[in-house]
């Protein structure tokens, strides 16, 4: 008796430590509204969602609540933590409940709809990856730190294919004009040169996200952090160093050392969804200079005494940084008007389907 007893402990501390090693700490059970089984997506396929409980891997399906949520960005995502109700004497699920995140990367969804997409949510690190080729993008990557810095998660640039790279100071010097206080690290997946250094932040428990265009080399990166080929590798066209999409999917994978890493599919274009709050630490080298200007409302046009065109000028500022931080300004501007009248249509919508609603049980009760 004794014997078994040991083992069924010895059991329950193993079942106990497999959502630990995804992540689980006192800090999540705090945010648990009411008790359940819990477990955190691990990838998403058509409202189909792969989850990690303590009792292993399940396919769990959405509740009811869920299927008529206009609101997207409630919806479970790959890397939350879930409530699940368990199947009758099944191995499957049903997610009645997602936890508060404590970051979230999300963009519009490509094309004129006004509807957010979640890139990745619950990461300690968001890892902006570029390569060091003609692919290179300084302004592309402006608008991946606006985002990051929004998203709650710590940004960190990753430059790709070192091996092949013959002028890494210019690409540095590129970055570092406008990545200021975030970590950059020159990698190279074939000779692992600075592998070891990006992995020494993912320590256990930690959840990182890679973020970057196709063919700049986050497959190859993922399997260098793995010490294994997890992930297939395509060619890049050497006419423009661009890629073909490898990854079609968000998937969370647990690294040999005990960190985590959610690898996204390559994204051909980045608009904002909401990103206002971010302009400050990705711009605040033209924000500061614009408090020094002559007249508080100065339009950095023409005016006399203005610090921003004689930065210009002077060399001290690029124009097309300064151009992007305008464009940027607008596009928010503009998506926040956007947003405005989205949320307007919703309610309208909302109301009126309760108006109709209410009107069809008078008819039933009469």
């Amino acid at each position: 008796m004794a014997i078994k007893i040991s083992l069924g402990k010895i059991r329950r501390k193993f079942k106990l430590n497999l959502i630990e090693k995804y992540g689980w700490n006192s800090k999540w059970e705090e945010k648990m509204a009411s008790k359940g089984l819990v477990g955190r997506v691990l990838l998403e396929h058509k409202h189909l969602y792969r989850v990690v409980t303590n009792d292993g891997e399940w396919l769990c399906s959405l509740s009811g609540k869920f299927k008529f949520d206009n609101n997207r960005e409630a919806f479970p995502a790959v890397g939350d933590w879930v409530i699940l109700e368990q199947m009758p004497g099944e191995e499957k699920g049903i997610i009645q409940q997602v936890l508060p995140r404590q970051s979230q990367f999300s963009r519009k969804v490509a094309g004129t709809t006004m509807e957010i997409q979640l890139v990745a949510v619950n990461v300690d690190y968001v890892f902006l990856v570029m390569s060091l080729n003609q692919d290179f993008n300084v302004r592309r990557l402006e608008r991946y730190l606006l985002a990051a810095w929004d998203s709650g998660a710590t940004p960190v640039v990753v430059l790709t294919k070192k091996d092949a790279c013959e002028q890494l100071d210019y690409y540095i010097n590129e970055v570092e004009s406008i990545a200021f206080g975030v970590e950059i690290f020159a990698v190279s997946s074939v000779t692992g040169e600075g592998i070891e250094d990006l992995a020494a932040l993912l320590g256990e428990g930690k959840t990182g996200a890679l973020l970057g265009s196709s063919g700049v080399g986050k497959s190859s990166l993922i399997n260098a952090l793995s010490g294994e080929e997890v992930m297939a590798v395509s060619d890049i066209r050497e006419d423009d160093s661009k890629g073909r999409h490898t990854t079609t999917h968000r998937e969370l994978s647990l690294l040999p050392g005990g960190g985590l890493l959610i690898d996204t599919p390559g994204m051909r274009e980045f608009q904002l969804w909401d990103s206002s709050e971010g302009i400050s630490n990705s711009f605040q080298d033209i924000e500061e200079l614009a408090m020094q200007c002559r007249f508080r409302d100065c339009q950095h046009k023409k005016e006399p005494g203005c610090t921003i065109q004689e930065a210009i000028r002077s060399g001290v500022l690029k124009e097309d940084r300064y151009r992007s931080y305008v464009k940027l300004l607008r596009e928010l501007a503009h998506m926040e008007r956007k947003n405005d009248l989205a949320a307007q249509k919703t309610e309208r919508d909302k109301w009126k389907q309760l108006s109709k609603a209410q009107k069809n049980n008078k008819k039933r009760k009469v």
